[in-house]
């Protein structure tokens, strides 16, 4: 796992004759930080600053991310907690929208993003991933083993259903929702916009990196240092949550 990491570190403060050395080396030499230094440079003459490429992805990533575990955990306790009619069917369909991969969907959901008027906004990138069936179907598996007797209890105490959800319900499945965490963070932060995008001004720094990366053998040093900076936020994400993402595996399933 440590092998591409390293080298991906190693090869972004490799200077350009140490890059394209032959054999390849593993670690890097006479070390040096200009691939980093010129990134903002590279940006100088754009009409969009490297800045409010940042402050898209960061908003992305950040809304979408709290968006998504806030629309999943509610979503998830009614079909969990609750008792309604077609309540089997409803679950039933959230599961079978895990069998459609990204591709089978792609057309559809430009269609309908299309008709509603969202393309070319951030809606069309935040709205398909809260509503993300898989998060739905993570925290909705977590929640069966946490207790409805603890739920009843607090009932007869007096308790409503948001005091419920949000002091019960909530810190009993933080490990699902720290997983969905990274999940989130790891699909938010390196989107591009793709079909959805057009504004210069709305795109993200994942897209603004790629057109650096594009240049060729010049920019290899600059392609270098943005493949680090692109790993940095999901890898140290991941390491911070990476016990309640185990925690969740284990516990998907088990019933009271």
């Amino acid at each position: 796992m440590l092998v591409p990491v390293v080298f991906s570190i190693s090869n972004s403060f490799k200077p350009l004759d140490e890059l394209f050395v032959f054999p390849p080396r593993f670690f890097v030499r006479n070390p040096t930080l200009d691939n980093f230094l010129t990134l903002p440079s590279l940006f100088s003459d754009s009409l969009v600053p490297l800045s409010r490429y940042i402050l898209n992805t960061v908003f992305l990533t950040v809304t979408g991310t709290v968006g998504s575990i806030f629309i999943a955990s509610m979503a998830a306790y009614v079909l969990e907690k609750k008792r309604f009619k077609m309540q089997n069917v409803i679950f039933n369909i959230v599961v079978n929208t895990l069998l459609f991969t990204p591709t089978v969907t792609a057309i559809p959901n430009f269609l309908i993003l299309s008709k509603i008027g969202f393309i070319d906004s951030y809606a069309a990138i935040l709205i398909p991933v809260m509503g993300s069936s898989l998060n739905v179907f993570l925290m909705k598996q977590f929640m069966v083993g946490i207790p409805n007797t603890i739920l009843e209890a607090a009932r007869i105490d007096g308790a409503g259903e948001q005091r419920i959800f949000w002091k019960i319900v909530m810190p009993s499945a933080k490990p699902a929702w720290m997983t969905l965490i990274i999940f989130s963070i790891q699909n938010l932060w390196g989107v591009t916009g793709g079909s959805y995008i057009y504004s210069e001004e709305l795109k993200t720094l994942p897209y603004a990196l790629s057109q650096v990366m594009s240049a060729g053998i010049v920019r290899a040093g600059a392609s270098a240092a943005i493949s680090t900076l692109m790993m940095i936020v999901p890898v140290c994400v991941f390491i911070i949550t990476q016990s309640n993402i185990m925690e969740t595996m284990m516990s998907s399933g088990i019933k009271e």
